[in-house]
């Protein structure tokens, strides 16, 4: 409990601290975004702050996580991610060139024990994926869970990227995602009797620890809108709540479960720009914050109503059966595709006005 208790503070307090270095570093360096290019009527802040969350988990892992092989898997990956999304961030990388490294990151991830190894579904059977596969230097390479673990981390990488359209969407939504992940591993800890069990439970609560301290205070800092996270934070989010989801026994549908709304507001943007022939991982206004907007949702509004949601199914998942989370499911896949629907009619006939 002690140990808890000190990585809270540590947490929090390097966290704060490292944001107000990082801020003030670049702002010298005149790495500050353009307001106006947004609309907006504030001074430039400085961006790319979510390499923050990697200075501030690297040195807190060190005394607060279980060292594994699969925490130096999640710390190079890690590196290189933010590595690669602070020179786009600077750099402004393509639409394709993003793409492609996310492949390059899903199909290195999943090279490596880091997998997704079977489908469960509602009828209670588990699909095998480990069925097709070839071997380089000794080593086997199963094609359908790579093919699976590349697509899982493309789809994460892209929708909570594009949660960040509105300031402050996407450090609460990863906020509440870490949480609702830590309640789960702490009822799984309370109940699983199997030693492997318990010890992969230690290990996801001490990582979901030390992101939710590091969050709170970007959080702080994001709703003020004193920084700008941009892809070195997105990105390394989307690949923590990927990755977590699979190391944690594969708890997809659990995470999906607070992610959800955006998840299938991924899916409906990607159609609809597919539809019109564009280019599906583009950048657009056609979000469901910008849709919520276009039918007089304020900014706080929008994002209450995204937070609440997302808590209450998160943490409603965390107590349902495959059926109740296939329920709960399909609830926020109607209610995202009800709003798209009105808000079309309603953007038709202002227009018409």
């Amino acid at each position: 409990m002690l140990t808890y208790l000190f990585s809270f503070l540590l947490s929090i307090c390097l966290s704060y601290v490292l944001i107000l270095a990082v801020s003030r570093l670049f702002t010298k360096l005149d790495i500050l975004d353009n307001p106006k290019k947004y609309f907006k009527k504030r001074k430039p802040i400085p961006y790319s702050i979510g390499v923050v969350f990697f200075l501030a988990f690297w040195f807190l892992s060190i005394f607060f996580v279980d060292w594994s092989y699969k925490l130096g898997l999640i710390l190079w990956f890690w590196w290189v991610i933010t590595m690669v999304s602070f020179m786009d961030d600077l750099l402004s990388l393509s639409a394709k060139t993003r793409l492609i490294l996310q492949i390059i990151i899903g199909a290195t991830i999943g090279i490596t024990s880091i997998k997704i190894w079977y489908v469960s579904n509602i009828f209670w059977w588990v699909l095998d994926l480990e069925t097709l596969y070839f071997t380089v230097l000794d080593k086997q390479i199963f094609l359908i869970p790579l093919f699976f673990t590349i697509l899982w981390y493309v789809f994460v990488f892209n929708a909570l990227n594009w949660t960040d359209g509105i300031q402050w969407n996407t450090s609460g939504l990863s906020l509440i995602c870490f949480f609702v992940i830590l309640l789960l591993w702490l009822k799984l800890a309370l109940t699983d009797t199997y030693l492997g069990g318990q010890q992969n439970a230690r290990f996801i609560m001490q990582i979901c620890t030390i992101l939710v301290w590091i969050l709170i205070p970007f959080f702080y800092f994001d709703y003020k809108e004193k920084i700008l996270m941009w892809d070195s934070g997105t990105m390394f989010l989307g690949f923590m709540l990927a990755t977590l989801a699979i190391i944690s026994g594969w708890k997809i549908a659990t995470v999906m479960a607070v992610f959800w709304i955006y998840a299938v507001d991924a899916i409906y943007v990607i159609i609809r720009r597919i539809l019109r022939k564009k280019n599906p991982l583009s950048g657009d206004f056609t979000h469901l914050h910008h849709r919520l907007s276009d039918i007089w949702f304020s900014r706080n509004q929008i994002l209450i109503l995204v937070f609440s949601l997302s808590f209450f199914f998160g943490i409603t998942a965390l107590f349902l059966d495959r059926t109740g989370k296939i329920i709960v499911f399909t609830i926020i896949a109607l209610f995202v595709v009800f709003l798209s629907y009105f808000g079309e009619k309603v953007k038709k006939i202002s227009f018409k006005k």
